[in-house]
């Protein structure tokens, strides 16, 4: 299973941009999806993730009631929504599934095990 990501860009304090991770391979039955983020000179953060089978999310407390994670099972993919986007949003975004394998912390990145190139979303004040 591969992943790719997209919906990366830059935008104005404010705006929204909307991230998609879609997967390509001979099955697809994650467990989980999320998101993390990396800004210069930090670490990789947590920003949101989805159990596969319930849909249910959880959210890094910084994002919390501004992003929308969510998953198209049709169409093997991961989004991201990103609304009221602040400067502090600027990072490299990386999606990344537990494929196979159980999760118990959603937000723990070692959990997951293929992750999707970043892509990088930049936010002007």
């Amino acid at each position: 299973v591969q992943l790719q990501a997209s919906g990366g860009g830059l935008v104005q304090a404010g705006g929204s941009l909307r991230l998609a991770c879609v997967a390509y391979g001979p099955s697809y039955n994650p467990n989980a999806a999320a998101y993390f983020r990396q800004a210069p000179g930090r670490e990789r953060e947590f920003v949101g993730g989805i159990f596969w089978s319930s849909a249910k999310t959880y959210y890094a407390d910084s994002v919390k009631g501004r992003f929308t994670i969510s998953r198209d099972n049709p169409k093997n993919t991961a989004y991201l929504q990103m609304d009221n986007l602040k400067p502090e949003d600027t990072a490299l975004y990386y999606c990344a599934i537990a494929w196979g394998r159980p999760i118990a912390t959603i937000s723990d990145s070692a959990q997951y095990n293929i992750w999707g190139r970043g892509t990088q979303v930049t936010v002007s004040s």
